[in-house]
């Protein structure tokens, strides 16, 4: 667990981000970038020298240009190739590119934009002293074995400390979660204070909202839907949990509340981040389904587990070639849950916990379900209140868009009726010789019977 990017990396990133409105600034932060290593478990790897596993530098080298080029033109990537974005999402964000592509994907870039000086002003008050006593002894369990966080005099512990503070001040009701501790620390390895901040805001409010909340509604509602979804896609792992009264809330919980951050390796969880903020909230159910079939998914994996407390074992011991970061993203995205499974699941169970819980209040509204939709959201925002605060409005604001009805091709037009004024019409009718005698005289006739129908004559 001991693994993140280090200062200079950081330093590195934050040089770029400053340089890329043209293109001499995207080749020399390409440049630059060759020079930054990453730290993983305390080694520092250069460039040239990868791990096992890794893919090859030329391929690193381009998927960083392409980042580059389409982080600098982001809204135009937002609202015309979000698909492309999601792709290069799924295979994974550079290292050296998640300090600027984070951010955006959250929406947390734009949120530091429109409230500058925002952060300065939350770090500077003094804070609750009881959320500051809570958050001081929790401090040390976040990360302990990463550089960053050693000391407790440390930047990182430190850091940690006022971006946690900063948030029971800017969201008093809900004040501090202790789950929130790792998801900050790792937003804090990758960028500075201000930004992970606002990262862990988006996260907060647009991705999870209610998750850190006093009551935790969206936990409960959440671990009834990913039951429900289990069902699904592995009824013997679902029956095996029903018989021995595994509920949700056992493993769920820690699982999505950190983002799997204490509980897969470091890189795997890194390749997780990326997806979650780019797909949403759908990522953690499938990651989440993906370990429950590959811990009890056959009867050979069930054998050995004969109650609750072996169950829970086999769900945190699962070897660790499985959860190799390319092995288990893969499962991931071929996982058959939707955006739209889980909403309509999240209507259903939310519908069942208000019949036995009346005043149960989570909001499905509230959760926005990916980074398109999140900035679509913050684009509508600025157009409805472009001076409001002081970040100008953007000015790729959503177009409206009106059809007109295309005109009628010339055949289709209605045939132009002939001009009958001063015509005069005569109706008549034929001669019809009747099959039937002639009677006498002053009989009745009777009907007479016609094989033809009336016909119109006209004359002009």
């Amino acid at each position: 667990m001991g693994f993140g990017v280090s200062l200079g990396h950081m330093q590195g990133a934050k040089q770029c981000s400053e340089s890329l409105g043209n293109d001499k600034g995207i080749s020399q932060c390409l440049m630059s970038m060759q020079t930054v290593g990453v730290m993983q478990g305390g080694e520092r790897n250069s460039a040239a020298r990868l791990g096992p596993g890794q893919p090859p530098v030329e391929l690193i080298r381009r998927r960083e240009a392409r980042w580059l080029e389409m982080t600098s033109h982001w809204e135009k990537a937002m609202a015309r190739r979000y698909k492309k974005v999601k792709v290069l999402c799924r295979k994974g964000i550079p290292s050296s590119m998640r300090a600027r592509c984070w951010p955006l994907l959250c929406g947390g870039q734009a949120s530091m934009d429109r409230n500058l000086g925002k952060y300065q002003e939350l770090e500077q008050s003094p804070g609750d002293p009881q959320w500051l006593e809570t958050i001081e002894k929790d401090i040390h369990r976040q990360f302990p074995f990463h550089e960053m966080f050693l000391s407790p005099e440390g930047h990182g512990q430190r850091g940690l400390l006022q971006l946690l503070k900063a948030y029971t001040l800017y969201r008093p009701r809900e004040g501090y979660c202790q789950a929130q501790g790792p998801v900050a620390a790792l937003l804090l390895m990758h960028m500075p204070a201000e930004q992970a901040f606002w990262c862990l805001v988006q996260i907060s409010e647009r991705y999870l909202p209610g998750y850190y909340s006093p009551e935790m509604e969206a936990v409960l509602l959440d671990g009834e839907v990913f039951v429900a979804l289990l069902r699904r896609v592995c009824p013997k792992a679902y029956k095996h949990l029903q018989k021995h009264g595994v509920g949700p809330l056992l493993y769920v919980t820690e699982w999505f509340l950190c983002l799997y951050s204490r509980t897969l390796p470091f890189p795997t969880v890194l390749r997780i981040w990326d997806a979650f903020l780019s797909e949403g909230v759908k990522v953690l159910f499938r990651v989440g389904l993906v370990l429950v079939r590959l811990a009890l998914g056959s009867s050979e994996k069930l054998r050995d587990c004969t109650g609750v407390v072996e169950t829970l074992e086999k769900l945190r011991n699962i070897p660790a070639r499985l959860l190799q970061e390319d092995t288990l993203m893969a499962e991931v995205h071929d996982m058959a849950v939707s955006d739209r499974d889980v909403e309509r699941e999240c209507r259903v169970q939310l519908a069942k916990l208000r019949k036995t819980r009346p005043d149960f209040g989570c909001r499905l509204e509230r959760r926005l379900p990916n980074a398109k939709a999140i900035f679509d959201a913050q684009q509508l925002e600025d157009a409805q209140q472009p001076g409001k605060g002081s970040h100008p409005a953007s000015t790729f604001l959503i177009p409206e868009i009106v059809v007109n009805p295309p005109p009628p091709h010339p055949k289709e037009q209605r045939r132009k009726k002939p001009d009958t004024r001063g015509k005069t019409f005569h109706v008549g009718q034929r001669p019809v010789l009747s099959l039937i005698p002639a009677g006498r005289e002053g009989e009745d006739p009777g009907p007479t019977k016609r094989n033809s129908a009336p016909y119109l004559d006209t004359y002009f």
